[in-house]
């Protein structure tokens, strides 16, 4: 498995802090869910490292509540499928290269990736931290007025910092993309005079949801979440994709209630695809492309 995650919590001068992150919070009401600085991509000084996609429990609710993780689960399958891709994209494009190895690290190593950048991403809560309820809609009691979606990143711990910028140095490249799966938790919305619910995953990717849906209640959605980070520590640039949302049920929906991502989630993320895009690719791979080539510039890679 792999050995990093880089994702975002609210905070102050502490590990963790929004402040000084290098990307300030950024309130978005559609995709593209992307911040920072814009990222041209031009020969070898575009080359950057990756780090292994992990999974983040707990980014948005109590980690119990999150698909089980760990060795033989459906979440360890997709992760090892997620590395491998992302592998591919790097040899394909020369963009980027694997930084650390899957495996067990030393332990020097393992306690500096305690405390990695961390992207959030979701709906705006109350508090603004991860695992608060979603705030209060503040748009109109119909669903089709304003709504914003909350995209922000922590600092990481000095000790990542250091550990990070040293494998950094000694692979010769500057800029390293950290990005991790996730669940989050996106409110729906209403279209139409006849009141039909979606939720906007992500770049050009819209679910549509069944009618009695709550826009009260957050809808589970599996994303990635990541950013391009110097060796200094700092974001230059973060965002997200969304690709597969639970849909709950229409009486638990109208009760209020929201269902939770589940292993069979997992499994059935492994095969979905875009039917509405060329080749019907996977719905995960279209996500991550297309977070790669925001987070990098490089548009090539975009689908």
């Amino acid at each position: 498995m792999g050995v990093l995650a880089l994702l975002a919590v609210a905070g102050c001068a502490t590990a963790g802090a929004t402040w000084g992150s290098g990307v300030g919070d950024r309130m978005l009401e559609h995709p593209p869910w992307v911040a920072g600085a814009t990222v041209m991509a031009h020969g070898d000084s575009a080359r950057v490292g990756h780090f292994p996609v992990v999974f983040q429990a707990g980014a948005s609710q109590p980690a119990i509540f999150d698909p089980a993780s760990g060795a033989a689960t459906p979440l360890e399958g997709l992760l090892a499928e997620m590395n491998a891709y992302l592998d591919s994209l790097g040899t394909a494009s020369g963009l980027s290269i694997r930084l650390v190895e899957g495996g067990r690290v030393s332990a020097v190593a393992h306690r500096a990736t305690t405390s990695p950048p961390d992207v959030q991403f979701g709906c705006v809560t109350e508090p603004a931290l991860p695992g608060s309820d979603c705030a209060e809609r503040g748009d109109s009691a119909l669903g089709r007025g304003r709504q914003q979606m909350r995209l922000a990143v922590g600092r990481p711990s000095a000790e990542w910092v250091q550990w990070a910028g040293d494998v950094m140095r000694d692979q010769g490249v500057a800029r390293a993309l950290v990005l991790t799966l996730e669940v989050g938790q996106y409110l729906p919305r209403q279209r139409g005079w006849r009141g039909a619910k979606e939720v906007e995953l992500g770049t050009g990717h819209t679910r549509a949801l069944p009618w009695l849906t709550s826009l009260d209640t957050p809808v589970s959605v599996l994303q990635l979440t990541g950013a391009l980070v110097g060796r200094d520590g700092k974001a230059i640039r973060i965002g997200a994709e969304g690709f597969h949302a639970r849909r709950t049920r229409l009486l638990a929906s109208a009760a209020g209630a929201q269902e939770l991502l589940r292993d069979d989630d997992v499994r059935a993320v492994r095969s979905e695809r875009r039917e509405d895009l060329a080749g019907s690719p996977l719905a995960w791979q279209v996500a991550m492309r297309q977070l790669v080539a925001q987070l990098t510039g490089r548009r090539d890679l975009a689908p």
